[in-house]
């Protein structure tokens, strides 16, 4: 028996599957290469923006991170100079120098918190001042991350805000920073 060739006649519906399965197989390469060039560049940028903040931030505060704020809040302000505050991060340990009505004789330290975590010596220290608690007296606030701690203006002095006075003040959300 000899055998014979002859063409195979590829039904109309055949050639139209392969067509739809090639489109399919193109539309998904395309999906995984869009979706790997999002990692990818996440991952190369994110470092990369990461390092620039960084170096905005050594010439905005310097390193170690210090921050400046004048306001008048009532202490030894007589002369008329309001006080200065200055707020450094040290390691990872915020510090605030006050001199009262500009008194380099009469500097007081208040202590802040210790940062935990990899960038805690690059936090900057921000600083404002609002009355919080309704007593007539502008309270001290230092803004670290998305955290603020309130110093209380007490008889002349500042203080740390006690768990029970928190509870009894307004949201966080309406005290302002400026930048």
């Amino acid at each position: 028996m000899a055998v014979v060739s002859r063409p195979i006649k590829h039904s109309r519906r055949a050639t139209l599957l392969r067509g739809a399965r090639q489109v399919l197989a193109s539309w998904w390469l395309s999906v995984l290469a869009y979706v790997l060039l999002l990692v990818l560049g996440y991952l190369l940028l994110t470092p990369a923006f990461t390092w620039g903040q960084r170096q905005l931030d050594d010439i905005r505060y310097g390193f170690p991170r210090t921050n400046h704020f004048t306001a008048f809040v009532g202490h030894n302000e007589d002369n008329g100079d309001p006080t200065q505050f200055i707020a450094l991060n040290l390691n990872g340990q915020i510090s605030i120098l006050e001199l009262p009505g500009g008194d380099t004789t009469q500097v007081r330290a208040l202590e802040g918190p210790y940062l935990v975590g990899a960038d805690g010596p690059y936090a900057v220290p921000h600083l404002a001042i609002q009355d919080v608690n309704g007593d007539g007296a502008t309270d001290l606030l230092l803004q670290l991350r998305q955290e603020v701690i309130v110093y209380i203006n007490e008889d002349g002095h500042f203080r740390l805000i006690t768990p029970f006075e928190r509870s009894q003040l307004s949201s966080p959300e309406s005290w302002a920073f400026d930048e």
